[in-house]
């Protein structure tokens, strides 16, 4: 494929841009972060509603009792798109039992999906071979292990050099990210490939929509809040 300047340029003008305004709403304060993660929320339920509309439309038989079963899954994990939000929310307000402002463990967790999303890239183009899945076929299974081990140790070895958790806790929250956060990518494929598509929406010129951006994170977010409340 011919290198095209034009859509490098503006692909990498719109990261540029996405990665200033997520660490504004990260880092400036929890209002901030409310009103970031809010209209990330809305934006996902937005995309996901016109992707089961378009898949509606195309394969009206999915919705009769026995194709109900076919796309239980997907739906029942991505209209779950408010809990994510919610939980991050509750996530940077509540540390250690108290309502403070600490963004570090949501940072935590974008950052593990980010590390976790590049890696797999990388290491996926030099050496990766073996299709991971029918569903999104880019991805390989040696550049889904190489992202996923450089993930955790990254983090983990961040995570011993701060004062924030344990390096465990870190280990284990990187490991929620890597695996539950494939696992959203590979979802949100499945509903686009339902519907047909390239991508959930367009908010993003050159990467797509919301849900095609927050797909990992709307998963990960689970088992990390989880981890959190009960065991940390």
């Amino acid at each position: 494929m011919a290198f095209d300047s034009k859509t490098f340029q503006t692909r990498s003008l719109t990261a540029v841009v996405f990665v200033i305004v997520m660490l504004a709403g990260l880092l400036w304060n929890g209002w901030s972060f409310i009103f970031l993660f809010t209209i990330i929320h809305f934006g996902c339920w937005y995309e996901f509603i016109r992707l089961i509309k378009k898949i509606s439309s195309t394969r009206w038989w999915l919705f009769l009792p026995l194709g109900l079963l076919y796309i239980t899954l997907p739906i029942l994990l991505l209209m779950l798109c408010g809990f994510p939000g919610t939980n991050l929310i509750l996530l940077r307000q509540n540390y250690h039992g108290a309502w403070n402002y600490s963004p570090v463990l949501p940072c935590g967790i974008i950052f593990s999906i980010w590390i976790n999303d590049t890696m797999a890239y990388i290491v996926g183009s030099l050496i990766g071979k073996t299709p991971l899945s029918k569903i999104s076929p880019k991805k390989t299974w040696e550049g889904t292990i190489g992202g996923a081990l450089l993930c955790i140790l990254t983090i983990s070895l961040i995570g011993k050099a701060i004062i924030y958790y344990s390096w465990k806790d870190w280990f284990i929250i990187a490991s929620c990210c890597a695996v539950f956060g494939t696992l959203g990518d590979l979802l949100e494929s499945k509903l686009k490939r339902m519907a047909k598509v390239k991508d959930s929406g367009t908010f993003m010129p050159g990467h797509g929509g919301f849900l095609d951006r927050f797909d990992s994170l709307l998963i990960a977010s689970l088992p990390v809040g989880l981890y959190y409340f009960f065991f940390m």
